[in-house]
């Protein structure tokens, strides 16, 4: 088993603190959690939001693969069908090079209708432009000199240089709520990557089965979004609060008028608290989680977010090392 982190970027108007002293503490941060056990580092992407949120996870993931040796890294997700499916592959190359073959790369649709329109694009065209993408990039990974004439893309004669250090091409997962994420994923991945449910996991084996593939090979990358590990779970809950909220109750607005809604507006502390979504545990507690969450799902690489936005990352710290020492540990080959 191992463990990876996600980070947005984000910088709250009244942090305090420059977007540009927020960005490098973030990757400082990242190359700290490899030296304690971590084994990635991948970027989340939203456009517009007005805090700073990363628009660009692989030129983000590129800064941290620079700094690092042996973490994976990678967008979770890159918003695909915002992307020409050429340069993307070609940028998605450069970072398995620069990497040494580290590269995860983690895709999706969106949801947010203002990310369309400020690229000039349909929303409700996500899906048949992401399927096209997909299969693009996997030839041009693979090696092939590749045209291509569909609905969104029309290329001739693209070809790669330089190829993906990773043969016969670097993981693609696809992610989503979906069942045409789930079946997206089971056409054009290598993986699933997502909520870790149950449900969405059968949803996703049962896509395999239907795409001929087999279900015993399937691949699935995700975790808890919120997972804090401490000696004092009530002490380290007030502490992350008022920063989880900001980060919870940002996103219910953008599900506002979306076919994405996993959650609502949350009045107040006691009402994030008791939703279950997020998880301030003692390592007893959450070895007993995890093994509950690896029991259902066969996960390969578990993610957690780094931090809630607005909080100074020396106080996330002991959390995360509190985590690498005694949970880390028990689910270790």
């Amino acid at each position: 088993m191992r463990f990876g982190l996600t980070t947005d970027f984000r910088n709250p108007t009244d942090s305090g603190r420059t977007t540009a002293v927020v960005y490098a503490d973030i990757i400082e941060h990242m190359v700290w959690a490899e030296s304690i056990g971590f084994d990635a580092a991948y970027i989340f992407e939203h456009h517009f939001t007005g805090d700073s949120y990363i628009p660009s996870p692989l030129i983000a993931a590129t800064a941290i693969a620079a700094r690092t040796k042996r973490m994976r890294i990678g967008p979770d997700i890159a918003i695909l069908p915002l992307y020409e499916p050429v340069k993307i592959a070609e940028d998605g190359a450069v970072l398995d090079v620069i990497s040494n073959g580290r590269l995860d790369f983690g895709v999706g649709l969106g949801y947010r209708p203002e990310e369309y329109a400020g690229y000039g694009l349909d929303l409700n065209k996500r899906g048949a432009r992401a399927n096209e993408a997909l299969q693009i990039i996997r030839r041009l990974w693979q090696g092939e000199t590749v045209s291509f004439h569909g609905k969104h893309f029309d290329i001739d004669g693209a070809r790669l240089s330089p190829r993906p250090v990773q043969q016969p091409n670097p993981p693609i997962w696809v992610g989503g709520f979906s069942q045409g994420a789930a079946r997206r994923a089971a056409r054009f991945g290598d993986g699933y990557i997502g909520p870790t449910s149950k449900p969405v996991y059968e949803m996703y084996l049962k896509e395999l089965s239907a795409a001929g593939k087999d279900p015993a090979k399937a691949r699935v990358m995700g975790g808890d979004l919120w997972l804090v590990v401490s000696e004092d779970p009530d002490r380290t809950f007030a502490t992350y609060a008022p920063h989880l909220l900001y980060w919870f109750n940002s996103y219910a607005k953008w599900f506002e008028g979306t076919d994405t809604s996993p959650w609502p507006h949350f009045i107040n502390a006691e009402a994030l608290k008791s939703s279950g979504l997020v998880n301030v545990l003692t390592p007893d507690a959450t070895i007993a989680l995890l093994k509950q969450r690896f029991a259902e799902v066969p996960v390969e690489m578990f993610t957690m977010m780094l931090s809630p936005p607005g909080i100074p990352l020396s106080q996330i710290e002991p959390n995360l090392e509190l985590f690498a020492k005694k949970v880390m540990p028990h689910f270790r080959d």
